[in-house]
């Protein structure tokens, strides 16, 4: 067993509840670790017995472009893409980071951690 990660993916997206959040849009982090049995790759050295990191960060790309009003939807959304993707995988943890949310006060990030299988139990 063995993990692959993404850290510190950034975009430019329009995820939220308030409208503003919508039309000017925000600055977003997201982190992804992937538990999976690597092992054939360690050996074999063949890109299609792991994860492929392009392939991670096209499901987080590609749902990044489509808003959602909360954090833990948006998680959920890459966790299902990324669990068909590949079948191999035993967990994925997702953390999605908000930068500057529009609280009152100065607030770096907001942040949610959406993690497969304990959340989903």
């Amino acid at each position: 067993m063995g993990k692959v990660a993404l850290e510190g993916i950034e975009f430019h997206a329009y995820h939220g509840v308030f409208s503003e959040e919508n039309k000017l849009g925000n600055r977003f982090t997201v982190d992804i670790h992937v538990e999976t049995d690597f092992k054939k790759a360690m050996l074999e050295d063949k890109l299609g017995d792991t994860v492929d990191y392009v392939g991670l960060y096209k499901i987080a790309q590609s749902h990044m472009q489509e808003p959602v009003k909360l954090l833990e939807h948006l998680a959920h959304l890459m966790i299902k893409d990324i669990i068909s993707a590949f079948p191999s995988i035993k967990s994925v943890s997702i953390t999605i980071k908000k930068h500057n949310p529009a609280l009152g006060g100065v607030v770096n990030y907001s942040v949610v951690t959406v993690t497969y299988p304990a959340d989903y139990e």
